[in-house]
């Protein structure tokens, strides 16, 4: 019950203008200037979400970041992606979570261990308070598996934004 409220708390307490004293309008554009250097050298798509909390009654209930990272992966369209090779890097502020959803063709070619050390080191990064360089470096890492499992080709087309949603 402790666990619950003091997560409650955190949820009631993270706003949206939380999460832009960190990531500005410089940090959000070295991200997405970050992605489309990324996705010229590769053919996936490379989705970044950063969620201030959960209403209440999410957080209450146990909803998971990674539940709410799969609903966010349909309702941006990175699952809609025509090589099915989307991903989506999701941050869950109020529980400091991060969470990576990759598309079928992505999760089929990139193990889940190597998605799940990404995370893992993001989030030890914003533990130390190092958020720029921390995002950046996780992006960076995802561009060198999507390059591997999928190389540059002729004619494709950028199917999702770039630039990094705060919701």
């Amino acid at each position: 019950m402790a666990g619950r409220m003091a997560r409650c708390r955190a949820h009631l307490t993270s706003d949206a203008r939380t999460v832009r004293r960190v990531f500005d309008d410089a940090l959000l554009t070295r991200i997405e200037a970050s992605i489309t250097r990324s996705e010229k050298a590769h053919t996936a798509e490379l989705r970044v979400a950063i969620e201030a909390s959960l209403p209440l009654r999410e957080a209450w209930r146990g909803r998971t970041p990674r539940d709410r990272a799969l609903e966010l992966f349909g309702l941006l369209g990175v699952w809609d992606c025509a090589g099915n090779n989307g991903v989506l890097l999701y941050v869950l502020w109020a529980d400091h979570a991060v969470e990576i959803v990759a598309d079928r063709a992505a999760a089929a070619a990139i193990p889940p261990q190597q998605w799940r050390e990404i995370c893992d080191a993001l989030s030890a990064a914003y533990r130390a308070g190092d958020f720029a360089e921390g995002t950046l470096a996780a992006i960076d890492r995802i561009d060198q598996l999507l390059i591997a499992a999928f190389p540059a080709a002729d004619g494709d087309v950028n199917e999702q934004p770039d630039r990094p949603v705060i919701l």
